[in-house]
């Protein structure tokens, strides 16, 4: 029996997820070539699964403090490099989702805007809304630079804050120093809280990952482990910023996801002394290799970052036309307009092995050749 008049409004607002739909669309496959999943395929270090395994064993399975053990908050102020700024603080999360979670219901109004970035990670729009601010849209085709003029437009008396992912998901762009510090400047000269995701800082592959916060000390940063060391399931995310705002989403996390899982968090110092510098190789040679064998059919500029690829359709496609076509010749990719308002691309993720992204490439090659329709 359904109930309509027991939903809440907010979920008016909320998009089902796009990603999820193209699954939908390929629970059938038999041998499905997967290159939409963004979860890195490599295996966990052994000895941060040891040092996971040691805390349940151990019998520390019940709740820490809320923003975390001090060991693991200690270590990654060491790699965030922030352990001797007074005013700023650190929280664990549960995952980098849930820290932005966090960052949007501890700072976001009903009627505020919050400036994202077209293309942008498929749950931001979601998660303002949610937090009953408004989303307000920079479009940044066809190169995914930031527009500043544009920025700089979109700012009005109802901005409250400016949502940066980087190294950018779908687009793999890691933003240039001067891009990072213009855009620090002109929210700091306006008011305006920057949000900067960077969950992606790790995979940089030609360029020098420049966090906004090096130039605007108000920044929220808010990123997790998952990504860099194969365990997005254990969901370890954490966020830094002023303290006034780490203070209030430790207040809420209270109330929401009370900590982060604690094996993780006694995993993270050793995750921290780990070499992931080859893993990072590994995916870049994994870009170049399908960058370089898409370019002819695909033209693109070969992202800096993150591990996707995302990539315009050929003449005559839309986004959405294209995926579906793809999915029936057993390749799964993700259609453009999950990221934002244009249905021109689609997102490729190279985080799978080596046949893999050589089956998707041949079959993305023969797609190149066809006719819509």
């Amino acid at each position: 029996m359904n109930h309509p008049n027991w939903n809440a409004d907010r979920l008016a607002y909320l998009d089902p997820s796009g990603i999820r739909k193209v699954f939908d669309l390929a629970k059938n496959l038999k041998n499905p070539v997967n290159l939409s999943i963004g979860q890195p395929d490599f295996q966990v270090p052994d000895i941060v699964r040891q040092k996971a395994v040691d805390s349940i064993q151990n019998h520390a399975n019940g709740y820490t403090v809320t923003q975390g053990i001090d060991a693991a908050r200690d270590a990654l102020k060491i790699r965030e490099g922030i352990q001797h700024l007074q005013d700023r603080e650190l929280i664990l999360t549960s995952g980098t989702s849930g820290g932005l979670v966090l960052a949007l219901l501890a700072t976001i109004n009903p009627g505020d805007e919050v400036i994202l970035f077209d293309p942008w990670f498929a749950l931001y729009p979601n998660m303002i809304r949610l937090a009953g601010g408004t989303p307000v849209t920079v479009d940044t085709y066809p190169d995914f630079d930031l527009p500043l003029d544009r920025i700089g437009k979109a700012i009005t008396a109802k901005t409250k804050a400016i949502l940066l992912n980087n190294s950018g998901n779908p687009s793999g762009r890691v933003y240039p120093k001067g891009q990072v510090e213009a855009l620090a400047n002109l929210a700091k000269e306006n008011g305006v809280l920057l949000i900067s995701d960077e969950i992606y800082s790790s995979f940089t592959y030609d360029t020098e990952f420049v966090s906004p916060v090096c130039f605007n000390p108000d920044t929220l940063v808010v990123s997790g482990l998952g990504k860099s060391y194969g365990f997005t399931g254990w969901r370890v995310g954490f966020a830094h910023g002023p303290r006034d705002i780490i203070q209030q989403m430790i207040k809420l996390q209270q109330f929401i996801y009370v900590c982060t899982p604690t094996p993780a968090q006694h995993a993270i110092p050793a995750a921290l002394e780990c070499d992931i510098s080859p893993l990072i190789k590994n995916y870049q040679a994994k870009r170049d290799y399908l960058s370089d064998r898409l370019q002819s059919a695909f033209p693109h500029k070969k992202p800096e970052g993150a591990f996707y690829l995302f990539l315009p359709v050929p003449k005559g496609w839309t986004g959405s036309q294209f995926v579906a076509e793809a999915i029936r010749r057993e390749l799964l990719i993700i259609p453009g307009n999950v990221f934002g308002e244009k249905d021109t691309h689609f997102r490729v993720s190279y985080a799978a092995s080596q046949a893999t992204l050589e089956k998707g490439a041949d079959i993305l090659l023969e797609l190149a050749q066809l006719a819509p329709g």
